[in-house]
């Protein structure tokens, strides 16, 4: 598989993946505000969903910057960019598994 196959498979995956994030954390979101959770559940959803916005508007912009200069031919250097969003993949991973084992604990 060559890369421009490869950044446009990535592209669709992660395009459909956040969007789906996104529904769920709005999902989330709306049932904290209508519960009555603890404030440690309020906290976790809050980090889950600056971490997603942090992925949707800070960094996958410059992921798709980046994919485009390589898709046009460039030849640029490795980013770091791609560290950053496993970074913040992973805290959200952990996070939501916080979140979830203190929300069924209340």
């Amino acid at each position: 598989m060559n890369v421009r196959i490869g950044l446009g498979i990535g592209r669709l995956v992660f395009r459909a993946l956040n969007r789906v994030e996104a529904v769920l954390a709005v999902v989330v979101i709306a049932a904290v505000a209508v519960g009555d959770p603890p404030a440690a559940v309020g906290v976790l959803t809050a980090v889950a969903t600056a971490l997603l916005v942090i992925q949707l508007v800070g960094v996958r912009p410059a992921l798709n910057r980046r994919s485009d200069r390589v898709l046009s031919g460039e030849d640029v250097p490795r980013s770091r960019a791609h560290l950053l969003y496993v970074v913040c993949e992973v805290a959200k991973a952990l996070t939501l598994l916080a979140l979830g084992a203190t929300a069924l604990m209340t």
